[in-house]
This record gives C-alpha cells, sequence and structure tokens, in this order.
C-alpha cells in the first residue's frame, strides 16, 4: 500500500504542475488576447497568489476533518475545470473571478499533496519529498514546451486549456486511487478532541523558524526566476538570448538535484544534505556576484539551483514530523511562508537593486543563506514515536 501510495502522491504533484505551468506558461498570450496593461495584468497575477494564501490558513483543518485524499481528489476535480474556464473567459471580470478560484483551489491542493507526501514519507521511514518537487519540475518543463509550441502553431488558449483539461481531469483521478486513507494525516499522541485546528493553530516555534528558512530559500529563488536574465544582460553583457539561459541552467540543475535528493537523504542523513546543498548555492551564488563573466554567471546559477533543490523539500519534510499530529496545518503554515516570499521576492529584489545594484542586491542573499545552513541541525527532529504509532494505527484499521 505504502509503495503504491509513493507513485500516487508523486503523480498528482506532476499533474498539479501541468495545470498550473499550462496557466503561467500562456499569461503572455492571455494579456494579448484580453487587451490587458501592465496594471491590469498585476492585479490578475496578484489575485491568483493572494487566493492560495488565504485558502492555506483553513486547510489544514479541513485536512485534519476529512483527510488530504479527499481534498486532493476534490481540487484535481475542480482544477482542470477552472482551467478551462480561464481560457473561455470572454472579458477581464469573467478572468479575473477564473483565476482567483484556481488560486483557491491550488492553495488547497498544494497543502493537502505536500501534506500526504508527509505522510507516506513517515511511514515508509524513506525520503520522498525531494522526488515529489522534481516530478511538479519536471511537468513544469514539459507544460512549458507544450505551450510554447502550441503557441507557435496559432493556437488559442481557450482550445488548448480545454484540451489540458481533459486530459488533466482523467489524469488527476487516476493519480488519486492508491493515495493513503485519511487516517494517514493523523499520528498518535492525543485524541482528535485535542487536536487545535482553525487559522489560528500550528503557529509553534519550531513551525516560525522553518517558516523563516523556507521564506529566505523561496526569495532567493524569486530573485534568480526573475532577475537572474537581467543581471547577466545588464552586469555581464551577455545579449538577450544568452541571458535566457541563465534560468535554463537554474532550472536544469535544480531538477536533477531533486532528482537524486532522496537517495543522498536517506544515505547521509538530512541535515549534512541540507547544510552541504545551502553550502553549493553559496559558493554558486558568490560566483555569480565575484566573477564577471556571463558563462561563469550561468554556470554560477546553476550551482545555486543544484544547491537550492533539495532545500524547499526537506524543509518541508521536517516541518511535517515538527507538526506532530497536526502536520497538515503545519506544513500549511510553512506553505504561507514560502508563497509570501514567491509574491514579494522578485519586488525587494528590485527595490533595493533600485539603490545598491543588482550585483550588491544579490550578495546580500549570501548571508541569508548562511543563516539557513546554520539551522540545518533542525531537521534532524522529529516524532519517531508518532511514526510507529502511526503505522500501527493503520495496520490495524483504525
Amino acid at each position: 500500500m505504502i509503495g503504491r501510495a509513493r507513485w500516487s502522491v508523486t503523480a498528482v504533484f506532476f499533474v498539479n504542475g501541468c495545470l498550473v505551468s499550462s496557466y503561467l506558461a500562456r499569461i503572455p498570450s492571455i494579456k494579448v488576447e484580453h487587451q490587458l496593461s501592465e496594471g491590469q495584468l498585476g492585479i490578475i497575477l496578484t489575485l491568483f497568489g493572494a487566493a492560495a494564501l488565504v485558502s492555506m490558513q483553513f486547510v489544514g483543518s479541513l485536512v485534519a476533518r476529512s483527510g488530504s485524499r479527499r481534498l486532493i481528489q476534490v481540487g484535481l476535480a475542480a482544477l482542470p475545470i477552472l482551467l478551462a474556464g480561464v481560457g473561455l473567459a470572454r472579458n477581464p471580470v469573467q478572468l479575473g473571478v477564473a483565476v482567483l478560484l484556481m488560486g483557491l483551489v491550488h492553495g488547497a491542493v498544494d497543502v493537502s499533496m505536500n501534506a500526504h507526501a508527509v505522510a507516506v514519507e513517515r511511514l515508509r521511514e524513506k525520503p520522498i519529498l525531494n522526488g515529489c518537487h522534481a516530478a511538479w519540475s519536471v511537468s513544469a518543463v514539459l507544460a512549458s514546451l507544450v505551450s510554447a509550441a502550441v503557441t507557435r502553431a496559432g493556437v488559442g488558449i481557450g482550445p488548448q486549456f480545454l484540451v489540458v483539461a481533459a486530459v488533466l481531469l482523467v489524469a488527476g483521478q487516476l493519480a488519486t486511487r492508491n493515495l493513503l486513507p485519511p487516517e494517514a494525516d493523523r499520528s498518535s499522541g492525543t485524541t482528535d478532541g485535542e487536536q487545535r485546528t482553525g487559522w489560528k493553530s500550528g503557529w509553534t516555534r519550531p513551525v516560525l523558524i522553518f517558516g523563516a528558512m523556507g521564506f529566505v530559500v523561496m526569495i532567493g529563488e524569486a530573485a534568480v526566476i526573475s532577475w537572474s536574465g537581467v543581471l547577466l544582460h545588464e552586469s555581464r553583457g551577455a545579449d538577450l538570448a544568452t541571458a535566457g539561459l541563465a534560468f535554463t541552467a537554474y532550472t536544469a540543475c535544480q531538477t536533477a538535484g531533486r532528482l537524486i535528493g532522496d537517495r543522498l537523504t536517506e544515505r547521509y542523513g538530512a541535515a549534512a544534505v541540507f547544510r552541504v546543498a545551502a553550502s553549493v548555492a553559496m559558493i554558486g551564488l558568490g560566483v555569480v556576484v565575484a566573477v564577471p563573466v556571463w558563462w561563469m554567471s550561468i554556470a554560477g546559477f546553476g550551482l545555486v539551483g543544484l544547491g537550492g533543490s533539495v532545500l524547499l523539500p526537506l524543509i518541508f519534510s521536517a516541518v511535517g514530523r515538527e507538526g506532530g499530529t497536526a502536520a497538515a496545518t503545519a506544513v500549511s503554515r510553512l506553505t504561507t511562508f514560502t508563497y509570501a516570499g514567491v509574491l514579494i521576492g522578485p519586488a525587494v529584489v528590485g527595490w533595493i537593486a533600485v539603490a545598491a545594484g543588482l550585483i550588491w542586491t544579490f550578495t546580500g542573499l549570501l548571508p541569508l543563506l548562511a543563516g539557513v545552513a546554520l539551522n540545518s541541525r533542525l531537521l534532524t527532529r522529529g516524532s519517531k514515536e508518532a511514526d510507529a504509532q502511526l503505522g500501527a494505527s493503520l495496520g490495524s484499521g483504525r
């Protein structure tokens, strides 16, 4: 059961990545088709992220009541329909409503699938979070390539999203067939009545520390995604075509790192892998800011992607264990921090760069990463007793 659940939750990450990335990859086409100004597009994009953040505050309690499996099944049924709604929207108002609803559902699915992956990992007693996030990365690349091909072929967003929605609606339901039962989202130690749920719960000191670590990691990722090409072009003299290779190197190395991350974690331990990975990311960032050669900067961004690839999955794994009986709530709190980093990261980098320049702004990320690396020892914490009791409760069919 556990082996099938591992591949099932990995498939859930893949399907979710295809759905969200299909939308993100066609944002330029959406802007043109609806004749949106930069300000209007900014509002549409903000609606998605803000809605996801809001829904994340309540998902933990829903998982505690109904289990992550049910939420994932409902979410992966709703997301394709909402994606089709985005494609069929006839005006900016309809588009905004569809994007808002899509953000709400995606926020719930994001927390639920990470919580479920944590539960599978606890029962399996082997790391799987890196593999799950690797599946999301691979699906994002695949969806981007498909979107680029259909855009070049002149296919509109409506027809594309309808086809994608139909395929992924079926794929999503198939992917959830072997997920764990609701009991997997509960660990022993307190009774159901003692579990604190709701939007005020889960803000424990360990979760806040892990949240701060995740926030820094995602600030760095958002900075690379949004500003690496600009840095390469304006500060290293690369042409526009070459500047895009910074993001390519980062994404490719990030995916490669996640594909091997679980095996490395199983062999050397989470704390050691986290510490070395953060150091690799710092070395890469050091190359970017210290060596004024464009191809070395590309290599540096590749190292940032390789080292940073395992950091967030390992933090998710640790916070899920630290959360004890309310693992889903703890995961939802962490996701709040990471989404906040993604949302404000590009803007913060831009504001600081106006005053200090991009090179010094990226240099400022080094001490933040060092602080994350110094907290690697926290990743060894967790409740082994709860894991064992959870396995016993599932085995007894409780």
